[in-house]
């Protein structure tokens, strides 16, 4: 049976599913100490061959793209204007504000010497794409910090300090878009690099492209994968008009990822590789058959855009896909290249369940005791389909 924790002003619901992730982050504090006294070796498998493990190529590398929905919803909603999405925007703001804050969290115990974790403020490596993404990251989620101010200070009063933000907001939101867009590229700028290391198949000039431009078309889907799920777990209508809106949005996006990808393989005659039969192959249709192609389809289909399970359906699988591109070309298109073998430990993944505990934990705290997920105006009970179940309570 829940009961509730009350301290002060704050309160925080405890349930089962709440209680294992507490454990789940118990046990990844464990780790992170072991790791942080005696080094990267000691709780991980990577290796000269594996630098990049788990920590960069799904906490950080996905959690960076997962938290896409922050900027393109400030696109939509304070730049093209577009006041329909309003009601989403801060929980937008409020899952992109916890995936940054857990993907800085993935790169400060990756960092081998984690001490050394403040030279880049100071000693500026201004050739480095690396140093760039650093330097973006750092600063946006800052942005994203004080962006969560206005909402903070709604409950714990300062009207001063609130004027401030207030006036700040405008520049606060355009360097809230530019900085996603800036490091979203660098990150696939990174593989560049690695021409004759990463298959052909992810491997591109395009790859910056296709990293931003995944993570802006994820924004809407993510943002419809949260909200529903938040409405199921907190018992509430569902926004569906708005997300069967953003769904549109993610489509086009879709279409034309898709149209350059099929473009791009043709032009550097590579896109018989996708049809050889090997692992790697397989992964890549995967990709973009179960992935982009079904979830075009789903969108395309009012009948099924416009449910909550269907919505919800596609664009899980969005979501999904962009994780595993992520992989993809992090493990899967650098794995005959490395010519070693390489299984996140039992530690490393303790870390990563434990990082996105805390987001899950944090996100339930911040919503039940702030004013984040839209008013429920509508006296109607939330569309759904006959028989239509959506995912979990917390």
């Amino acid at each position: 049976m829940a009961r509730t924790l009350h301290f002060g002003r704050w309160h925080f619901k405890l349930t089962a599913t709440r209680y294992i992730l507490i454990l789940l982050t118990v046990i990844m504090l464990a780790a992170v100490v072991v790791r942080l006294i005696k080094g990267l070796g000691a709780v991980t498998n990577l290796s000269d061959e594996w630098p990049w493990g788990l920590w960069i190529g799904f906490d950080l590398l996905s959690g960076i793209a997962l938290a896409g929905g922050g900027f393109s919803t400030a696109l939509f909603v304070h730049v093209l204007h577009k006041q329909k999405y309003a009601p989403v925007a801060r929980a937008a703001l409020l899952t992109s504000l916890l995936g940054y804050l857990i993907a800085c969290l993935s790169l400060f115990f990756d960092v081998g010497r984690w001490y050394n974790f403040w030279r880049p403020f100071f000693f500026w490596g201004y050739h480095s794409v690396l140093f760039e993404v650093f330097w973006c990251i750092s600063l946006y989620t800052l942005v994203q910090i004080i962006e969560f101010g206005d909402i903070f200070f709604e409950k714990i009063k300062f009207p001063a300090l609130k004027k401030v933000i207030h006036r700040a907001m405008p520049f606060l939101l355009i360097l809230g878009i530019a900085l996603p867009t800036l490091h979203q590229s660098s990150l696939g700028s990174l593989f560049i690099v690695a021409v004759g290391k990463l298959n052909p198949l992810w491997w591109s000039m395009f790859i910056p492209f296709f990293f931003v431009w995944s993570a802006f078309f994820l924004g809407p889907a993510m943002v419809t994968l949260e909200g529903t799920m938040a409405s199921r777990a907190y018992k509430r209508e569902s926004e569906l008009p708005i997300y069967a809106s953003l769904t549109k949005v993610t489509m086009w996006m879709l279409i034309i990822y898709l149209i350059i990808k099929i473009i791009d393989l043709n032009y550097r005659g590579v896109l018989s590789l996708a049809f050889n039969g090997s692992f790697e192959s397989n992964m890549f249709l995967l990709e973009m058959i179960g992935t982009v192609t079904i979830p075009i389809i789903m969108y395309a289909i009012p009948s099924i855009r416009k449910t909550s399970w269907g919505v919800f359906t596609a664009s899980f699988l969005v979501v999904a896909g962009v994780i595993l591109n992520r992989a993809n070309v992090c493990f899967v298109g650098m794995a005959k290249a490395a010519g070693a073998s390489y299984y996140p430990s039992i530690w490393e993944w303790a870390v990563t369940l434990g990082l996105w505990s805390i987001l899950v934990l944090g996100y339930c705290f911040i919503v039940e005791n702030f004013s984040i997920l839209p008013k429920e105006e509508h006296k109607t009970a939330p569309t759904r389909s006959a028989g239509a179940k959506l995912p979990f309570g917390v």
